[in-house]
């Protein structure tokens, strides 16, 4: 729980809280109830989960009528130059062990509000309770748009119109072809009061380089009262049914739900807690009917490549073997000559994207790791023939000229194409060219045909043609690989290009040969390696994407969209590396002192930000440079939950 006073109250301007909905819609905002981003928003739905995430009702405004009669504005908004209404100065506490709950207090007047979702549903539900001695007055004005949360909403004649269904229920709709938002309220008296609110100035925005104002509308506000220990509830949601249900009943549900996600028999609070943040990426993916995951709040969709690093962490080392399962059949149900989709269109009318290289490769060791963890020889067996399919077609060639050299490399890109992590790209402008025989896709290459070969030798009676030849391609990349990338200071090149120049950068993406489940290099040369690693590329927040003494290093992720992507994989740090640092660590060294040392301080630093900045109970998707510190990019990122979990995960055995 954090606590707040008259001296740090302002924290909670910048600090974020999020409730997702198990299909790809959430609820988000700062703890001070003021949006500072275009993606916050009280109830921001996914209509094909889970995507076409739409941002319906933007915020409601709070104040507090104490019995004396006296109003207290609790809410905040940040307008251009100024905050106002200052209601962040009455926050006393704010806790999101499983729900978000924030306390007010106002000359002793004590409020609680909690905010949770419907799992499985567009519908957010908000919990008022009176905690003083004495009666309080609440009045509530909720704030509507209608978008993609990718834009903004400005003053239109078109909105609105609404319908009182009695009961408390109202039905709001912007114009004739939105889809509607019901809103129920428990209790007090609806008065029509219809308004427009303009120029809420989203923060995060201005210093994202993009347009940072927004106008909302409202129809009306509610007025009640509560007496001491009485309860209020406030429901939006898109679905007239789910509007009605009990609230108290959707909470007690919603919390039986969180508490059961964990399976480890843990006695740790801070494993138990990053579980639960872990089960925010967990989605229905409805063109699919099975599960994916979302790769980080607030902006992105499912990705094959983050979704099959992502799932060790969040769904295979904690237990959840049904949730893993149907990730991996999502995925697999969905290969396109080869090749994993990179990403789900976040439009339902385009179709998947296949440009990466490195999604289809770490699906194998998804595989691998699943098999270890469940033993479900049944479902590997059933899905030998997609492995064969895979492998047939990097063979003969897929897209991107994608495909195997005579050394036994995998080669690929052409154009533009950015096929890697390492992604960025300015219209033509790419940041990092890995055209050619990246490091880790050799690593994880490699690691493909060898998982392929275990399950050839753990069911020997299953068909495997290919066993043969990949027993060769396995041994020829073993056999060329460090001729080829090994450099004369000891660490290894990060990409060999079509003509087997390399480019001698020091990136973090070396050690992919050494923590995977069959090391590429053996422990004396990681042994080399390491060192340049920890010398160039190690904090504890996680790795630097390229070394300080690169003159293409890049200290600061900051501005506009040229100025951030130039910096992403530019010297930024990335947590989600942690674990695969740290598990080369284990491979050449063990678990010596030192090790564990330094695996407790990147614990300790991370734990302090996942429950004391950012988004609380999130790990956010990158930090500086130079001077790691605040969290940067989205402010949850499934793979940097997925690394974290890992962590403690060694720290513990």
């Amino acid at each position: 729980m954090l606590t707040f006073n008259s001296e740090n109250s302002k924290e909670t301007l910048t600090k974020e809280w999020l409730i997702t909905n198990g299909i790809g819609g959430y609820a988000s905002s700062t703890l001070s109830g003021a949006n500072t981003r275009r993606y916050h928003g009280l109830l921001v739905a996914s209509l094909n989960p889970p995507i076409q995430r739409q941002v319906l009702v933007s915020k409601i405004e709070e104040s507090l009528l104490a019995d004396d009669g006296t109003s207290y504005n609790l809410s905040s908004n940040y307008f251009p130059g100024v905050i106002h209404p200052k209601g962040y100065i009455h926050i006393e506490s704010f806790n999101r062990k499983r729900l978000a709950e924030t306390v007010f207090n106002v000359n002793g007047n004590r409020l609680k509000k909690t905010i949770f979702m419907v799992h499985g549903s567009n519908t957010t539900i908000l919990e008022y309770e009176n905690m003083a001695t004495r009666p309080i007055g609440l009045v509530l004005n909720p704030f509507y748009v209608n978008r993609d949360y990718h834009s903004l909403y400005h003053e239109t004649s078109l909105f609105s119109r609404y319908i009182d269904l009695n009961k408390r229920l109202i039905e709001i709709t912007s114009n004739q072809y939105a889809i509607p938002v019901y809103l129920k309220y428990s209790c007090g008296q609806f008065t029509e009061e219809q308004n427009w609110y303009r120029n809420y100035h989203y923060l995060e925005e201005q210093h994202r380089g993009l347009d940072d104002t927004e106008d909302a509308y409202s129809i009306g506000k509610i007025e009640l009262q509560l007496n001491p220990g009485e309860v209020a509830y406030i429901t939006f949601s898109t679905d007239i049914e789910m509007a009605q249900i009990s609230p108290k009943k959707a909470k007690k549900q919603e919390l039986k739900r969180l508490n059961e996600i964990v399976q480890l028999d843990l006695n740790d609070e801070f494993l138990s807690d990053l579980i639960v943040a872990a089960n925010q990426f967990i989605v229905d993916r409805k063109t699919t009917a099975g599960k994916s995951i979302i790769a980080g709040y607030h902006w992105f969709t499912d990705w094959g490549r983050d979704t099959m690093i992502a799932m060790l962490g969040l769904c295979i080392a904690t237990g959840d073997q049904a949730t893993s399962k149907s990730i991996l059949s999502t995925f697999l149900n969905s290969l396109d000559q080869g090749l994993l989709p990179n990403r789900f269109a976040d439009n339902q009318n385009d179709k998947p994207e296949y440009n990466t290289i490195d999604a289809t490769l770490w699906l194998f060791v998804s595989l691998y790791h699943y098999f270890i963890k469940f033993g479900d020889a049944e479902f590997i067996k059933d899905n030998i023939h997609n492995l064969d399919a895979i492998f047939e077609a990097h063979i003969i060639g897929t897209h991107y000229q994608i495909r195997v050299t005579e050394q036994g490399f995998l080669f690929g890109g052409e154009g533009v194409s950015q096929l890697t992590w390492m992604d960025a790209r300015i219209g033509d402008y790419v940041v990092t060219p890995r055209h050619g025989c990246p490091v880790e896709i050799q690593a994880l290459w490699y690691n493909a045909l060898q998982v392929y070969l275990f399950f050839g030798k753990e069911f020997p009676d299953v068909s495997m043609p290919l066993k043969s030849l990949l027993e060769k391609l396995s041994q020829k990349i073993k056999t060329n690989f460090l001729p080829f990338f090994l450099t004369s200071d000891g660490y290894l090149k990060d990409v060999v290009d079509r003509n087997l120049n390399g480019d001698a950068a020091i990136r973090p993406n070396q050690l992919y040969t050494l923590s995977l489940p069959f090391p590429l290099v053996d422990k004396n040369t990681g042994i080399q390696i390491l060192k340049i690693v920890d010398s160039h590329l190690f904090t504890p927040y996680g790795l630097r994407t390229l070394s300080p003494e690169s003159i293409h290093f890049v200290p600061t992720y900051n501005g506009n969209q040229w100025n951030r992507d130039s910096a992403y994989h530019q010297g930024t740090v990335w947590p989600f590396l942690l674990s695969d640092y740290f598990q080369a660590c284990l491979f050449v060294y063990g678990k010596t002192e030192d090790i564990s040392s330094k695996l407790n301080q990147s614990i300790k630093i991370l734990s302090k930000h996942f429950y004391e900045s950012g988004c609380i109970h999130g790990i956010a998707e990158i930090f500086d440079g130079l001077n790691p510190d605040y969290g940067k990019g989205t402010v949850q990122q499934a793979w940097s939950v997925s690394a974290v979990i890992q962590l403690q995960l060694m720290n513990l055995t």
